[in-house]
């Protein structure tokens, strides 16, 4: 069944409109009470009540014709027009306007928190720049419309202004505040070679930028998309209940059908006062209506997706929401999560001395530049420092896991792990002791070349492990470095268990495993490399700020700005969103019931009274959805 008043239709300012209707049912209402209570001509009486009633059913009877005409289905809008219906047959008016004053109240206000939502979304959009200054191909200085900047264009940004568009920094220094996509208002420096991402504040420098993707590939609209394809989206405990959805509305009516005629079998008026037929059973068809049953799932997922989007959190969906505050169990992967992921080469080694060191070091650049590896940029730029420069390679191939291999010049190179190369072992590179040390080879059967690496553990790694140990999460490290590196790497950072020297399929039969142990399994990963394990997780949960189209794409959580402290955070706004889900369900169904037993069990039960408690348990649902908006990170 559809939510109350179709909130996935839902426009920013509809509720307005329907706040509209719902007062002037309320005025109309009240004049018709004074008319009645004065004695006023019956046609005075019939007029304002009639009045105020079309007012507050307007909506109803549009949605309600809707839902019968294009998918065949009697929804809440119908059960809701009957039920005040029924109020003027009994001769009840007054009672009938009540209901859908407080109908139509209860769907403005939730049209109200839906737009709110949203809105805390397209307050991302709002801070988009429109225009750029372009540098044009005589070095003037023109402004554009961004939506005209392209890929290769050069821009300037000055000193308080927004960044345009994606791009890298050609020359200028300064320091960009990227709360609109990480939630963290603290800015990062840029110098040249820098990235930049579009809406983002510059501070104080000049700068000049290099445009890499086009306004509508920006990081900023990507991540507008995602939010919204994922509020689009339904939670596990939403699709069970819309699946029901049609088949209770047919339930209650059928109820209420079944009341009144055994109500009349047992001998009681079919008309007249609140203890005849028709108005009980009337009453049981408004408290039996499913309203706040169906906002309960809704109203709190879409607050906690908007929520986390303030916060740097991007859940890709309601299901995400959910199954994340189950996890008991977190795989990382070592290199670019819980380490910086931009080790520095310490040594880098040919073998034997007198090979052609520079040969040997382009083979090697040339191969790994074509690769997304965390290690590559390092290696790179080593063997660049030493004069090897880019060569053509050809027949490229990948093996996940191991490394690539390449023809360079008419001959074979292999570059990846020892054991992939085929290379002897050697006596270990002098690093300082304690460091996180890895190491990458090249071959081509008779020269040998070690790139030995030193990465380090990100600050917020061992804080945020131990976060996750207090709430009873076991953790593991999932690596396919060397045994030794990961040793050091989970020595530091205090996770429970590793193992190390995996392939990815060997990573992703090790989730698997503790899936088939009963766990519910997260893994955290940069979204490139580790592809298969975050399939096989129930929560994929990627490193956005590192290769951020793939994480996107293949996670379930993106944390957007690569800080793994926001883990803790966004399972904390899981766990929220579960509790208010549950706290909904358990209002809206007891206060449904609880109000159907007394209609059944105690004759005389107000229709007014009947019609509180329903709207009411509606509008606390939505409510208390809407507090997740105010949710924050917990301090640590």
């Amino acid at each position: 069944m559809p939510a109350h008043h179709h909130p996935e239709e839902n426009h920013a300012d509809e509720w307005r409109g329907l706040a509209t209707l719902a007062f002037v049912c309320g005025l109309g209402g009240i004049a018709a009470w004074i008319a009645y209570s004065y004695g006023a001509a019956p046609w005075v009486r019939y007029a304002l009540a009639g009045g105020a009633s079309l007012a507050g059913g307007w909506e109803a009877a549009e949605e309600g014709w809707h839902a019968l005409r294009w998918h065949r289905r009697i929804d809440v809008h119908t059960l809701m027009l009957l039920a005040a219906l029924g109020a003027w047959i009994v001769g009840q008016p007054l009672e009938g306007v009540l209901l859908l004053f407080l109908f139509s109240t209860a769907g403005a206000i939730e049209h109200y928190a839906m737009a709110r939502t949203r809105g805390a979304i397209d307050a991302l959009l709002d801070r988009a720049p429109k225009k750029a200054r372009l540098i044009s191909a005589e070095g003037n200085e023109i402004e554009v419309p961004v939506t005209n900047l392209l890929p290769g264009d050069r821009m300037v940004v000055l000193p308080g202004e927004l960044v345009p568009a994606d791009g890298k920094v050609e020359s200028g220094e300064s320091a960009i505040d990227e709360s609109t996509l990480t939630g963290e208002a603290k800015p990062v420096d840029k110098q040249t070679g820098s990235d930049v991402a579009g809406g983002t504040l510059n501070s104080w420098g000049r700068l000049v930028v290099r445009v890499t993707k086009a306004d509508q590939d920006s990081a900023l609209h990507r991540i507008v998309k995602l939010i919204r394809e994922a509020q689009e989206s339904k939670a596990p405990a939403q699709r069970a209940i819309d699946r029901w959805g049609d088949s209770y509305a047919l339930f209650t009516l059928s109820a209420a059908a079944l009341f009144f005629m055994i109500l009349l079998a047992t001998g009681v008026s079919a008309f007249g006062d609140d203890r005849s037929a028709l108005y009980r059973a009337m009453t049981l068809l408004v408290v039996l209506s499913p309203c706040a049953l169906v906002l309960s799932v809704p109203s709190a997922v879409l607050a906690a997706i908007a929520a986390g989007a303030r916060h740097g959190i991007l859940f890709r969906g309601g299901a995400a929401v959910e199954r994340l505050a189950d996890v008991d169990c977190i795989c990382f992967d070592k290199t670019g999560t819980l380490t910086a992921g931009e080790p520095e080469v310490a040594a880098l080694e040919v073998f034997p001395a007198t090979a052609d060191r520079r040969r040997a070091l382009s083979a090697f650049l040339s191969l790994e530049a074509g690769t997304t590896h965390p290690f590559a940029a390092g290696i790179v730029r080593a063997c660049q420092s030493e004069g090897a420069v880019m060569l053509a390679v050809k027949g490229l191939s990948n093996s996940p896991g191991q490394g690539v291999s390449g023809s360079v010049e008419g001959t074979r190179w292999s570059v990846g792990t020892r054991e992939f190369t085929g290379s002897h072992e050697l006596a270990e590179a002098g690093v300082p002791t304690g460091a996180i040390v890895s190491e990458v080879w090249a071959s081509d059967g008779t020269v040998t070349v070690r790139a030995t690496l030193v990465d380090r553990i990100r600050p917020e790694s061992a804080p945020t492990l131990a976060s996750l140990h207090t709430r009873g999460i076991r953790t593991l490290m999932l690596t396919g470095d060397r045994e030794e590196a990961a040793a050091v790497a989970a020595q530091q950072v205090g996770v429970q268990s590793y193992a190390a020297a995996l392939t990815p399929d060997a990573k992703m039969a090790a989730i698997r495993r503790l899936s088939a142990e009963g766990h519910v399994v997260a893994m955290v990963g940069d979204g490139v490399n580790d592809a298969p394990s975050l399939a096989a997780a129930d929560v994929a949960v990627g490193m956005g700020g590192r290769g951020s189209d793939a994480a996107l794409e293949s996670s379930d959580v993106v944390l957007a700005d690569d800080r793994i402290g926001r883990l803790v955070d966004a399972i904390e706004l899981s766990r929220s969103a579960r509790a208010a889900i549950r706290f909904n369900v358990i209002l809206s169904i007891g206060a449904a019931l609880g109000m159907a037993a007394t209609v059944l069990l105690l004759p005389g039960v107000k229709l007014t009274l009947g019609v509180m408690v329903h709207e009411g348990s509606t509008v606390l649902v939505c409510l208390n959805g809407l507090r997740l908006l105010t949710h924050r990170p917990v301090r640590r």
